[in-house]
């Protein structure tokens, strides 16, 4: 034993490390945590989410889908653009309630701003400026005057009917819009105790006479977790010491209404003082009747997914709201149903990152929960299971740390698999049948660490290999790699040869004027900030760095390494470099030192790479075409106001990604003109202003590549009035349409451009 004791007390080591992070242990304000260990426990949360899915259709709740076919033009069959008239939402509420005999209607949707699509305004100011003396048209007026104030119509076939409308509460302190419902608790509720409620400082909710004519209104706002992912929605939320429910617990107050149509209380449901809650002075679920809601620590309860979301998700079925306004849906065929109105259209931006799809609509967020509620599986995590994590972390890390260095590696090995398994059944047994979320992976992580603590005498032996190999490719490939090519050495040579790259360029702007404000401490400061930022972006996205050239950046992907998405790679780090630019900048601005900004060019393609140079100095670079094409497309991001331009090739191998098309050129040296794009972000990423923008301009190329000069002034006055500080709006290009002009190119013309510079 006495030969294993510093194995055993490193072992230990690691034991007590993860015991402070389960026990938040922390001096004054300070909490001690392992943030990989928090991240890793979300994905094992969601992983465990995925596998116990009923992923079966829940027949009770319907979504009504405000979806893309809704939004088509009226002569394609739809409703037209959001927002719509409310006569025509008063008439899809009497559709669902009259021919289909609905039990309930909630809408995800807020209605703060009044509906003048009628005209009426317009009437009422003709009423009383040209027309106030036409005694037929004040007549008239007033005679439609019903007709056409279509908030009225709206809030009469919500009044009396089982409706609840949706609002948003926000952390904006000066948005108050519309009026709130009344607290589902009053202030002074939770008085002596010490509840962390997400508080809120304003909302955007419905106009007064909606609000009025509804049963009740929910929030539906939904904060995501750090990692972006919506795992959880507030079941109470503080706004101005009161307390307020959201969307889903609502509905189901609705729905259980006695038949005087009161709504039953929600009561706050406290612990019992056992050993593991004494001195616990939060919530552990609220009372509705039978029915309990359990809640964590911030009043919060996990969504209980069903399986995957939208109209082929399986998990709720959808009826666009066209089809309920046009009769296409049998009668009867929502009777009974809870009927959610939401939206699928990406355009209308209520589509959310959740832990069973990165794109799942925010209307399913509350069915899920309204079917949670329902069958009372919504999972339990009580503050307080951190008992139950620390008394797994001592006795499993304790008996680890002790037994694994007396035993053989094999022996070893499979101990560490069985306590694996023992740890994993045990824990989805509980989370599937007890509904009950028990930390996981800081256990899985410790037993991983301990093993890996006790085998590492195995990396002497592999380590020996791996530096020879380090020494030979260390000073070419970043050190990222170097592992993952160590693992099959022979599969990898210095040898040039013929490999698709994407090849990636960046220079900073206006480097001479940078260089000569600042001293020559502060410029050395200042690059070496700059390259380091840049570097790291590119190394984190395993990018080959080839070289600086003084400020400028040579890096490429798919050598040494094989890279099937090294076009893919290459963009997310060209947008993540303009990322940490702006993140510099913050830092430079603050010293008093000139604004960095960075022109990125990448392109993709056939090239030789490997050890190149001469006798006395080689480097592991990228040469050809493709190489050249990558320099002179960062070399033009100046002239057409990019951050980054990216080549054809780039732009087909890459498609997750939103591009606007630029121009098509003929770079210097190059007699095939090219087209060349600009990547804004990934798809779904991208605002709908900007993707307005993409549309008007490929309006402006299809007009200017037909030398029809002036729609193509007229697209462009157009482009300048929603980006006035876009000189490629206001200065270049119309520059080039009067030369154009002068000089036409005639027939034939293939719109390229051509640099003479490089």
């Amino acid at each position: 034993m006495n030969k294993h004791i510093v194995r055993i007390a490193l072992g230990l080591g690691l034991v007590v490390l993860f015991l402070a992070h389960a026990a938040k242990w922390g001096i004054g304000g300070w909490t001690f945590e392992l943030p990989l260990v928090n991240r890793l426990e979300a994905i094992v949360y969601d992983t465990r989410l995925t596998l116990t899915m009923p992923r079966t259709v829940d027949p009770r709740i319907v979504i009504v889908d405000i979806d893309e076919k809704s939004l088509a033009e009226r002569e394609k069959g739809g409703e037209g653009r959001w927002p719509w008239p409310r006569d025509r939402l008063a008439l899809l509420l009497d559709k669902l309630f009259d021919r289909h005999g609905v039990a309930l209607v909630g809408f995800d949707i807020v209605f703060a701003e009044r509906d003048e699509s009628s005209g009426i305004k317009v009437l009422r100011g003709l009423a009383q400026k040209e027309l106030r003396d036409v005694a037929a048209f004040q007549a008239a007026l007033k005679a439609l005057e019903p007709a056409l104030e279509y908030d009225d119509i709206f809030a009469a076939r919500i009044r009396n009917r089982p409706v609840v409308l949706g609002y948003v509460l926000t952390q904006e302190k000066d948005v108050r819009i519309g009026v709130l419902p009344d607290p589902l608790l009053p202030a002074g509720t939770f008085a002596g105790r010490k509840i962390d409620f997400k508080d809120y400082q304003g909302y955007t909710a419905n106009l007064a006479a909606l609000e009025k004519a509804a049963a009740t209104a929910g929030f539906f706002s939904v904060d995501p977790d750090p990692d972006g992912i919506i795992r959880r929605v507030p079941m109470l939320a503080e706004f101005e010491g009161a307390y307020y429910e959201p969307l889903s617990l609502a509905m189901i107050r609705v729905l259980a209404r006695d038949d005087k149509g009161a709504l039953p209380a929600v009561n706050p449901g406290y612990p019992v003082d056992k050993l593991w809650t004494r001195g616990y002075s939060g919530l552990e679920w609220l009372e509705l009747g039978p029915l309990r809601i359990p809640v964590d620590e911030r009043v919060e309860a996990l969504v209980p997914y069903r399986g995957k979301g939208g109209t082929k998700g399986g998990s709720f079925r959808y009826f666009p709201a066209v089809d309920i306004l046009n009769d296409q849906v049998p009668a009867g065929a929502l009777k009974d149903k809870i009927v959610l109105v939401g939206t699928t259209a990406p355009g209308l931006l209520d589509l959310r990152a959740t832990p069973v799809e990165n794109v799942y609509p925010g209307v399913e967020v509350h069915a899920n929960l309204i079917a949670g509620m329902l069958d009372g599986n919504i999972k339990q995590k009580p503050p307080y299971v951190i008992g139950a994590e620390f008394a797994l972390l001592l006795l499993t890390g304790i008996a680890l740390a002790v037994l694994l260095p007396v035993l053989s590696p094999i022996k070893s090995l499979l101990t560490t698999l069985i306590v694996l398994a023992i740890v994993i059944a045990t824990n989805i047994l509980v989370f599937h049948a007890g509904n009950l979320v028990l930390p996981l992976a800081s256990g899985l992580v410790l037993v991983a660490l301990l093993f890996a603590l006790n085998m590492s005498y195995g990396f002497f032996i592999e380590a020996r290999g791996k530096r020879q190999f380090t020494e030979l490719f260390g000073q070419y490939v970043p050190p990222e790699l170097v592992d993952e090519m160590a693992r099959n050495p022979g599969k990898y040579s210095m040898l040039p040869k013929a490999a698709d790259l994407t090849i990636l360029f960046s220079d900073v702007r206006g480097f001479t004027s940078i260089s000569e404000a600042l001293s020559p401490e502060d410029l050395r400061d200042y690059i070496n900030e700059y390259l380091t930022g840049m570097s790291a972006v590119i190394r984190r996205h395993r990018g080959t760095l080839d070289k600086y050239i003084g400020d400028a950046i040579m890096a490429f992907w798919g050598a040494p390494v094989a890279d099937a998405d090294n076009a893919k790679n290459a963009v997310v780090t060209a947008l993540e470099m303009q990322v940490v630019c702006a993140q510099l900048n913050e830092k430079f601005v603050a010293r008093g030192w000139p604004e960095l900004k960075i022109g990125v060019g990448l392109n993709s393609g056939n090239v030789r790479v490997g050890d190149m140079g001469s006798k006395d100095r080689k480097a592991y670079t990228a040469m050809g075409d493709a190489v050249n094409l990558a320099s002179r497309l960062e070399g033009i991001t100046k002239t057409y106001g990019a951050a980054i331009i990216v080549g054809e090739k780039t732009r087909e191998a890459a498609p997750d990604f939103v591009y606007r098309e630029l121009d098509r050129v003929r770079v210097k040296g190059k007699d095939v003109a090219v087209a060349i794009f600009e990547p804004l972000g990934q798809t779904g990423q991208v605002d709908k202003a900007r993707l307005d923008e993409i549309k008007l301009y490929a309006q402006f190329l299809k007009l200017y590549r037909a030398q029809d000069w002036d729609m193509a002034e007229l697209q462009l006055f157009n482009l300048q009035k929603m980006a006035p500080a876009n000189a490629l709006y206001s200065h270049t290009l119309p520059e080039r349409i009067a030369v154009l002009r002068k000089n036409p190119p005639g027939p034939g013309w293939d719109g390229a451009y051509t640099f003479d510079t490089k």
